[in-house]
């Protein structure tokens, strides 16, 4: 299945946490937060460039509590205003 997202909102595949800690500890379900960093999937028509420089394949950080969450294909994807994205991660 393929979405469109219409006017200022971003589809944002969610990325999995990991399973356990930088220390080797492993988390269960319960001690896991709600993620809040995903890769752009697909961006609006209406999405202003240049207030919100964002292509598709970008790694993003979002607030916790915000969107649509959307499952795709067995994938969880989030459904979220352009405005609402806080941030772009980039990795060395």
């Amino acid at each position: 299945m393929k979405i469109e997202p219409l006017g200022e909102r971003v589809l944002i595949k969610i990325l999995k946490q990991e399973d356990r800690t930088s220390a080797g500890i492993y988390l269960p379900e319960t001690a896991k937060e709600k993620p809040q960093e995903g890769e752009v999937v697909a961006i609006g028509p209406d999405v202003d460039e240049d207030e919100t420089p964002l292509k598709v394949g970008d790694v993003v950080m979002f607030p916790k509590y915000s969107g649509t969450e959307v499952k795709i294909d067995g994938e969880e994807h989030l459904l979220i205003e352009a405005g609402d994205i806080l941030a772009r991660i980039i990795r060395d």
